[in-house]
């Protein structure tokens, strides 16, 4: 099992390596080799494999599918071969094209996971050698050189002007100073003797005593959040809850039938067949098919828009956000280094610091990021200087140097911690003089320092002296403060507009990151969010679960957070109501990224952190979430019409031939006729996932809400029945129908009003106006089409149906009319507010949607 040394870097190297039970110097080969079975491959451990059959049956023990499974069961059982096989056609197919479509976006996904480390130098047998990284143990010594990516959590036993980039598991941009030397920091951030895995050697080289492999170091505690069941997502817990709704409307329906019928000495077996007809009738079995096609077509969208969409219901919960917690560093920042002040010592706005920077960073510099950040801020800095000496960077004395000669002769640069170069100069820079600096000066200059780091920004001192052809080492006195040049992790050019554009969209974004609070309270202004108060991960910590569920409400900000505190963040928002995305690319993000509703990373994130998300932006920027988030409420406004229309007829439907049922002496339609009758209807639907929807639809956050369905279904349902009802006595009183005239008349009446009532329900606008799109009028037109031809061909006769007489369908013909009207006049009633023209499908807003959004 893997070593646990919890705090590892609190204790010095032969501490650890007692707790190990191993030397310093290195393990032998034999040794290696009996760690590797002991402790286990430096690996995570592997995400679970879905196979294909699991996630059929994962599909089929939803509530909609097992009504459907035990319906076709039942009429295959009782003779009804047909029946049962249209049944079971419509589930197959809907849940064939939902495990394919997912399977599909899953390789998609994988196929941009990364790796963090594939070999790695480490001493066996007394000599370095390089093995591949899952064969480093604990115990063994390692040596980290620039470039290298650090295979294992580990304690600096040696560095020369090391430094890491920590920011995938920290959040901190800045390159990190490694040096030997235990400290008491509980906070890994602040372990400046340690190296974890994943970290980027940037400058110098490190020898470390490995203390933790595999799913014990920082990296792998992350991954192995991806081991545990992930929670339903509000899509899927919406989706149940509306399943179950269903099962018992149809189970009480049927019930009550099936007991009538047979209470008045109808014949079982017809009893039965009809009950079972009912129940499929009942439930909307294209719901998981228009889903899956709706969510597809959606995701291929996305994919145009560079978003791979590993779980289809993702876009649905991204649509239905109303927070969204982001890592700071590569994706509100660029995570770039760049200069943003060039200050003289004075304070004032002066090129000088940053050009003679330049010169030293390009001639002598390390190639650290800050360098980088300098030669690019003035690029041709060094043309007619050359390097003639030259100090690293020495982490004790927290500086470096150079000599060089050009224009302006022999001069010596120094550039450095601003404490340490301060403690060098004796004058400063006054335009093109020199003046002896006070006391007071320096002191100023310090305290110019503090108020840039309180703005988040890093500064570096620059120093000078001019004739210097000596020894750096004792040429670095009476110096001549040059100035200050400070850095930022700037924010991208499109946060702040994204941040706004979320905002307006009824989405928050709060920060949580790894970062120094300071920082991120700067960053939090910068894109426009509430950073007047910026909680750390101290703060956190001392807050219980039920306070922290308090403070986050009001909270935009937070800093120095590690992996656990951004888990329990996410966790208060959630007990709070709200519905949480987590966009992060770090190792940190991981647990985060598991615990949010919906989880976003993006391409050339770790690959902990690509395995944990839900979604993977191809550009990581915030535009492309809000537009993720448009493209998921446009997705969900589809799947909701469906599920309205639906509700208002197959409900109305079945009420009215469970009223018939009993009442008449013969079945008010065949079960044939029934299963017909829902399939054409379900067949004049496909076309919704392909319909528009108006942008006052996405405007808002949307979400099931069960009480606004039902209150639907209790207006428009009964108002079909009502026209049932109306047709049944047309056609017994007045026309007095034989049973398959009877059966004919109402199957046309029913299959009329259901298809067109589609084009009435699918807006809150007037539907002349608010007009659907060509796919939808074309499958719902021809269903309609081959409903009303159908009697009148030969094939309608294997269907027991008869061509009724001219003044019936006229009848009928009125009867359909008239419903359409008053549908028109109800349905902003059923749907709980006025029908403003023109505008879009009212959506039912969420009653738990947080007062955060």
């Amino acid at each position: 099992m893997p070593a646990q040394v919890p705090d590892f870097w609190t204790a010095t190297p032969e501490a650890l390596a007692a707790t190990l039970g191993c030397a310093t110097g290195g393990l032998s080969t034999a040794e290696a080799d009996h760690r590797l079975v002991r402790y286990g491959a430096n690996v995570d451990a592997p995400d679970a494999a879905v196979t294909r059959l699991g996630a059929i049956l994962r599909r089929i023990l939803e509530p909609l599918s097992l009504i459907l499974l035990v319906a076709a069961l039942v009429s295959a059982v009782s003779g009804d071969w047909i029946g049962g096989a249209i049944i079971a056609s419509i589930l197959a197919l809907s849940i064939g094209l939902d495990t394919v479509q997912e399977g599909h976006a899953l390789r998609a996904a994988e196929a941009l996971r990364r790796s963090v480390a594939l070999k790695a130098e480490v001493r066996r047998d007394g000599v370095y050698t390089t093995i591949p990284v899952e064969d480093v143990v604990p115990g063994d010594l390692i040596r980290v050189r620039a470039g290298d990516i650090v295979p294992a959590d580990a304690l600096i036993v040696e560095s020369n002007a090391f430094t890491a980039a920590e920011a995938a598991l920290t959040g901190e941009p800045y390159p990190v100073e490694k040096r030997p030397g235990a400290i008491a920091a509980a906070n890994p951030a602040e372990a400046s003797n340690a190296l974890f895995r994943g970290a980027v050697a940037q400058t110098g080289e490190a020898v470390a005593l490995v203390a933790a492999t595999g799913r014990a170091t920082m990296f792998g505690a992350a991954a192995a959040a991806l081991g545990a069941e992930p929670e339903a997502s509000p899509f899927q817990r919406d989706l149940r809850a509306f399943g179950l709704v269903v099962a018992r409307m149809t189970i009480a329906l049927v019930v009550a039938v099936l007991a009538f019928r047979v209470a008045f000495g109808r014949p079982v077996l017809d009893s039965l067949l009809f009950a079972v007809a009912l129940a499929v009738g009942l439930t909307p079995e294209l719901l998981p098919m228009i889903t899956t096609v709706t969510l597809s077509r959606g995701a291929l969208r996305m994919a145009k828009r560079k978003v791979i969409v590993k779980r289809l219901a993702a876009i649905h919960d991204l649509g239905a956000m109303t927070i969204l917690c982001t890592d700071k560093t590569g994706t509100l920042t660029a995570a770039e280094i760049a200069l943003t002040q060039s200050l003289d010592g004075a304070g004032r706005d002066d090129p000088r610091a940053a050009r003679l920077a330049a010169i030293a960073a390009d001639l002598g510099g390390d190639r650290g990021s800050l360098d980088a950040a300098l030669v690019g801020a003035a690029p041709g800095a060094a043309a007619g200087w050359r390097l003639t000496g030259r100090r690293a960077f020495d982490f004790a004395r927290r500086s470096g140097s150079v000599r060089v000669d050009g224009p302006e002769g022999p001069l010596l640069i120094v550039k450095g911690a601003p404490e340490a170069v301060l403690a060098l100069c004796m004058h400063r820079r006054a335009g093109d003089a020199q003046r002896p600096m006070t006391e007071a000066e320096r002191a100023e200059a310090l305290d110019r320092v503090r108020a840039l780091a309180g703005d988040g920004l890093r500064s570096i001192a620059v120093a000078s002296r001019t004739g210097s052809t000596g020894a750096a080492e004792t040429d670095e006195r009476d110096l001549v403060l040059e100035g200050f040049c400070a850095f930022a992790d700037p924010p991208k050019a499109t946060a702040a507009a994204a941040v706004a554009r979320l905002a307006a969209a009824g989405v928050r974004v709060k920060i949580l990151s790894g970062d120094d609070p300071v920082v991120v309270h700067r960053l939090a202004g910068l894109v426009g969010l509430a950073g007047e108060t910026t909680l750390s991960g101290a703060e956190v910590a001392a807050l219980s679960d039920e306070a922290l569920a308090v403070r986050v409400r009001a909270v935009d900000a937070f800093g120095r957070l590690t992996p656990d505190q951004k888990v329990r963040v996410v966790r208060a928002l959630k007990a709070d109501g709200a519905v949480v995305g987590f966009l992060g690319d770090g190792i940190n993000d991981a647990p985060a990224l598991r615990q949010a509703d919906i989880g976003l990373s993006v391409e050339g994130a770790t690959g902990v952190a690509q395995a944990a998300a839900d979604m993977i932006l191809l550009a990581p920027d915030l535009e492309v979430v809000a537009d993720g988030v448009a493209e998921g409420r446009r997705t969900f406004a589809n799947v909701l019409k469906y599920v309205r229309m639906g509700a208002s007829s197959n409900f109305g439907n079945m009420l009215s031939m469970a009223a018939a049922s009993v009442a008449l002496p013969f079945l008010p339609m065949l079960p044939t006729q029934i299963l017909l009758n829902n399939l054409l209807y379900d067949l004049s639907e496909v076309g919704i996932p392909f319909d528009g929807v108006r942008p006052q639809a996405s405007a808002q956050p949307q979400i099931w809400d069960m009480g606004r369905l039902v209150r639907f279904a209790s207006v428009m349902g009964p108002l079909s029945s009502v026209f049932d009802l109306l047709t049944f006595a047309l056609l017994l009183v007045v026309f007095g129908a034989a049973p398959e005239t009877f059966r004919t008349a109402w199957f046309l009446e029913s299959m009329a009003t259901q298809i067109l009532v589609i084009f009435v329900i699918r807006t809150n606008g007037r539907p002349w106006r608010d007009r659907p799109s060509a796919a939808l009028a074309v499958s719902s037109l021809a269903a309609l089409t081959v409903a009303l031809a159908l009697p009148f061909t030969p094939v309608g006769h294997w269907f027991g149906f008869t061509p009724p007489p001219g003044p019936v369908l006229l009848a009928m013909l009125a009867i359909t009319v008239t419903y359409l009207v008053l549908a028109e006049l109800v349905k902003p009633f059923a749907l709980g507010g006025r029908a403003a023209p023109g505008r879009g499908p009212i959506l039912p807003m969420s009653r738990r949607r947080s007062r955060l959004a």
